[in-house]
């Protein structure tokens, strides 16, 4: 191996490491603007959410992550649209949380005899 290859090698590897570490500083920077995001989330939902709903809420994010997600979207949404007037009750909630569910499918089985 020659030393301009040697020096080649030399770039390449210097080019690949610094472009590692870009890498790794955006992901880290996406990763704390999406922190941020979900601490405005949070205090937002703590302004909005009377205790038993927020209590709901969790429990529903202990079992369905992604569907407690689209309802704390729905529940910002509403916020920063102005139209929450007061505190969300857990009734209130209820309502929501059966609008924003999918519908269930049924399932009928028939036997041929």
């Amino acid at each position: 191996m020659g030393d301009d290859e040697l020096a080649d090698l030399r770039r390449k590897r210097m080019a690949q490491m610094q472009q590692h570490s870009v890498d790794q500083q955006m992901m880290q920077e996406d990763l704390e603007r999406q922190k941020q995001a979900e601490a405005q989330i949070h205090h937002l939902l703590l302004q909005i959410l009377e205790p038993e709903a927020r209590e709901r809420l969790n429990a529903i994010r202990l079992t369905r992550p992604e569907f407690a997600r689209a309802v704390e979207q729905q529940l910002v949404l509403l916020a920063q649209s102005g139209r929450l007037k007061q505190k969300i009750t857990d009734a209130q909630l209820k309502a929501l949380l059966l609008q924003i569910q999918p519908a269930k499918r049924e399932f009928n089985i028939r036997r041929k005899g």
